[in-house]
């Protein structure tokens, strides 16, 4: 039996509530109250232990868009972002939408034994909105939770079906809110920037209306629904208004979200290219508001790696997204601890237990559970460099930013997946 004892750091398990100078002792993979002498000891002083931070929704690419990432490289790039549990989307190539498909996503994963990954089976067959997928047979393969990626479900009776099946095994739909008629052939968010740079906006408008869509859905079914990626500030009064009547929606957002706006499109920089867009100063504010008061319940990457030759092309043509999940905790910091919005507790609280919570799991430093440890160091300066990144992709308008903490080791069950 291996042992491991973490000493003097600032011990912070949000789902305990507890944020204390102790030691953390470790044996066999899983966190133990004592033990005598260790085979390794860790000085953590100065540092921040805490659980391994939680991203219920990543786009890895395999199988079959290996070129952007593998599930070896994406999770080798989770662990240098101190992230050790991931809910991987299917967007793949199969989709993952049989119990053959997920379970090739876990054994690759084991295959890697950088992170934790907990496959989210496909909605519908081929994520075409159209028939539903086997959702018995996927959550047999042990998927931990059910979405389309990207793709919004169009068709509402397939979306309410959807949700009365996925409440018999207690799995959230993680929907992407858009209705895709208004924002196609769009690069940003429709308002004055886009008219400035004479860009095809996507209007606030097409998520709005999803939103409204599937909390009228999920309070017609009582199943769970957990929107993906809010950025609109009357999307986030939705949310509010729908929990309050005790709805079953849940919601996340991205830290640029909290962090840019559409003025960064102004130097037509692709990598700033989301979807959902970054939108108004207004809308920025309002998700700040929306998760301090509790109305979006987490922060994700949304970690969407883009191949270098696919992303160089002119704005209109290059695809959404960025590769987030290593500078996710440094960016969080930057949007809310900095300004003094959050302390370290409640912003460790949005990144661990509360993710958790959407794909049916934990994340403690409880004894007895899995030694899933992240070792943060508050206090290191260290700029972007994309170049170095584990992710397979670059896809980052961040290189040369100034990030104000790293995460310095990464453990997945006792065993260390990262080191600085």
């Amino acid at each position: 039996m291996s042992t491991l004892r973490i000493t003097g750091g600032r011990v912070i398990d949000p789902a305990a509530g507890s944020d204390e100078v102790r030691d953390l002792c470790v044996a066999d993979g899983r966190v133990v109250a004592s033990l005598g002498s260790a085979d390794e000891t860790v000085d953590a002083a100065g540092l921040i232990v805490c659980p391994g931070l939680v991203d219920p929704h990543v786009r890895f690419g395999e199988p079959g868009y290996e070129e952007d990432e593998t599930i070896e490289t994406g999770t080798r790039a989770a662990a240098a972002g101190g992230v050790t549990t991931v809910g991987c989307l299917p967007e793949t190539r199969p989709v993952i939408d049989t119990q053959a498909t997920v379970e090739f996503v876990s054994l690759q994963a084991e295959r890697a034994g950088h992170c934790r990954v907990l496959p989210i089976g496909a909605v519908t067959k081929g994520r075409e909105g159209q028939e539903l997928a086997e959702i018995g047979q996927l959550v047999d393969g042990g998927a931990a939770a059910l979405s389309d990626g990207r793709d919004p479900i169009q068709n509402a009776e397939v979306m309410r079906r959807a949700l009365q099946y996925a409440g018999m095994f207690n799995l959230a739909v993680l929907h992407r809110p858009q209705v895709p008629e208004l924002v196609d052939g769009g690069v940003m968010h429709d308002g004055f920037v886009s008219t400035r740079l004479g860009l095809p906006g996507m209007p606030s408008a097409a998520e709005e209306i999803m939103v409204r869509r599937d909390i009228a859905l999920a309070e017609l079914t009582g199943g769970r629904v957990h929107l993906i990626g809010l950025s609109s500030a009357l999307s986030v009064d939705e949310v509010r208004d729908a929990k309050k009547r005790g709805v079953r929606v849940t919601c996340d957002v991205t830290p640029y979200h909290l962090l840019f706006t559409d003025e960064s499109l102004s130097d037509f920089d692709a990598n700033f290219k989301l979807d959902p867009p970054l939108r108004g100063e207004a809308d920025r504010t309002a998700l700040v508001r929306g998760l301090l008061d509790g109305t979006i319940d987490f922060i994700s990457s949304d970690h969407r790696p883009v191949a270098a030759e696919k992303k160089d092309v002119e704005l209109d043509q290059s695809p959404f997204g960025i590769v987030g999940i290593e500078t996710l905790l440094p960016l969080c910091v930057k949007a809310l601890i900095e300004p003094g919005h959050l302390d370290w507790p409640g912003l460790l609280r949005l990144m661990t237990s509360e993710p958790a919570k959407v794909l049916n799991r934990g994340a403690s430093l409880a004894e007895g559970e899995p030694a899933d440890v992240t070792l943060i160091d508050p206090q290191s300066e260290w700029e972007v460099d994309p170049a170095a990144f584990r992710s397979r992709s670059r896809n980052s308008p961040l290189a040369g930013i100034a990030m104000p903490c790293r995460v310095v080791r990464t453990l997945l069950e006792g065993r260390t997946v990262f080191a600085v």
